[in-house]
């Protein structure tokens, strides 16, 4: 190879390198609040529920700003929209760690949220500045890092809590994020000059109205307590969400291509990852709910929360290794199949799980295929509902196919709730053991289904 080459795969193996970084440390700072949930009730005397929504704030923001930054880091603003994002990532991890009130801690948090936004923005950079052979493997890496990433957190929030306590437990989110921000600051290219980005204003505020008014409908189960007021919530984002299509069809330079979403290719690989985040997410609620069921229950292992956090170390793990196999995998058996195995690898960790549930080692090594099965799904993902996308309109199609992980993730978090809930008997505090194994099973159609979208589209031309 000549000196030439050499110096374009090291420059190229960097860039990778730190997109993955980011992408990762992105992801750490996404999960921050999930074993801090408690600590921040106990620790700020908030209720329970008022201490959730350090865990929903950031999937608001994240999934509401995502389609705002694919537009405006489509092009020459890619770069300065990234650290942009990141700043702002990092002035949230600062409110986290001062001694502010609640409110303060929640501001910090929906800016923590916009670092799960970027992911789509760096998978758009790999697409524009590395070889196609090195850009489909950082495409899937990011994909994986941005959500098995969450293993990579639990443990060590919940560790350094325990050791120094809640602000010193945020604080690994400030650090990530100001990491993540030098990082890019000193990696990424720059970008040829370009028309401003115009973003849609309306369209904008519209899909936000809508989106936030889905997860708040979403992430409050509470609100079905009250059938009116959860279908009026539901009739007014259908037509807060019909409007904001109207508009999108209508505009000459929309907020989201909504003509692009509409291809097959495309419409069904995020059909596919709503469906599949729905079954996925409600396993991964389940597993992580169950290793800490408390003592005095004849089931569950009593896990603490550093125990706990650990015992999603394989899942993380796993799901990188998947995230280095699928490339091989998509050679040998094509995108549909790889998608295919990775959802039946999944249905085979809750059968484990339904059968094997007394034993700490099962459930843990059902815990990794789940891993690895996040970590192929969302690996290939990229390659599916990219197919006949321009390089203009990447970050854009991947910021909406986020949203549709997202949406998935929040319903199937949702689900596990109230699957459990139900499973609980009048004045009890904890499920009974059936109702584990009767949730987990919900999750098998679900990604029966998802692999069947996949599995009827036609192979992607070579």
């Amino acid at each position: 190879m000549s000196a030439r080459g050499d110096v374009s795969v090291r420059r190229d193996g960097r860039l990778s390198g730190a997109l993955v970084s980011t992408a990762l440390a992105g992801a750490v700072v996404g999960s921050v609040g999930a074993p801090l949930i408690t600590p921040v009730a106990t620790g700020m005397h908030v209720s329970l529920d008022a201490a959730q929504w350090t865990l929903t704030v950031p999937l608001f923001t994240g999934a509401i700003a995502g389609p705002v930054l694919g537009r405006l880091g489509g092009g020459p603003y890619r770069r300065v929209t990234i650290l942009a994002t990141l700043a702002l990532v990092t002035v949230g991890g600062l409110l986290t760690v001062l001694p502010l009130p609640f409110a303060a801690l929640l501001i910090g948090r929906g800016l923590q949220g916009l670092a799960v936004a970027v992911g789509a923005l760096l998978m758009s950079v790999a697409r524009a500045h590395l070889s196609p052979e090195r850009s489909t493997s950082t495409i899937a890496a990011v994909s994986v890092a941005s959500t098995v990433g969450i293993g990579v957190g639990y443990p060590a929030v919940s560790l350094i809590d325990q050791l120094a306590g809640l602000r010193a437990a945020y604080g690994l989110g400030l650090v990530l994020s100001a990491a993540a921000l030098v990082i890019a600051w000193r990696m990424l290219p720059a970008e040829a000059p370009g028309e401003r980005p115009r973003i849609d204003v309306a369209g904008a505020l519209l899909l936000a109205t809508g989106t936030l008014g889905l997860l708040l409908v979403i992430a409050e189960p509470s609100i079905w307590a009250t059938p009116w007021l959860a279908s009026g919530a539901l009739a007014g984002v259908a037509a807060t969400l019909a409007v904001w299509a109207f508009f999108e069809l209508r505009t000459t330079e929309p907020l989201v291509n909504l003509r692009l979403l509409g291809q097959g290719p495309i419409l069904r690989a995020n059909v596919a990852i709503l469906i599949a985040g729905v079954g996925l997410y409600l396993l991964f609620s389940l597993f992580t709910r169950y290793v800490q069921t408390p003592d005095g229950v004849h089931y569950g292992f009593a896990l603490p929360g550093v125990a706990a956090g650990a015992a999603l170390i394989p899942f993380s793990l796993l799901g990188f290794v998947a995230g280095r196999t699928v490339p091989r995998l998509i050679a040998g058996i094509t995108e549909r199949w790889t998608y295919t195995l990775s959802a039946a690898i999944a249905a085979a960790g809750a059968l484990l799980f339904a059968v094997g549930n007394q034993s700490l080692i099962a459930v843990l090594t059902a815990i990794a295929l789940l891993g690895f099965a996040v970590g192929g799904v969302f690996a290939v993902m990229p390659k599916l509902v990219l197919v006949g996308v321009s390089p203009g309109e990447t970050a854009s199609v991947l910021s909406i196919n986020q949203i549709a992980r997202s949406m998935g993730m929040s319903i199937g978090s949702a689900l596990a709730g109230f699957l459990l809930s139900a499973a609980t008997p009048d004045g009890g505090e904890v499920p009974g053991q059936d109702g584990y194994v009767t949730a987990a099973f919900w999750a098998l159609p679900l990604l029966a289904v998802s692999a069947l979208v996949i599995a009827a589209r036609r192979p992607i031309a070579r």
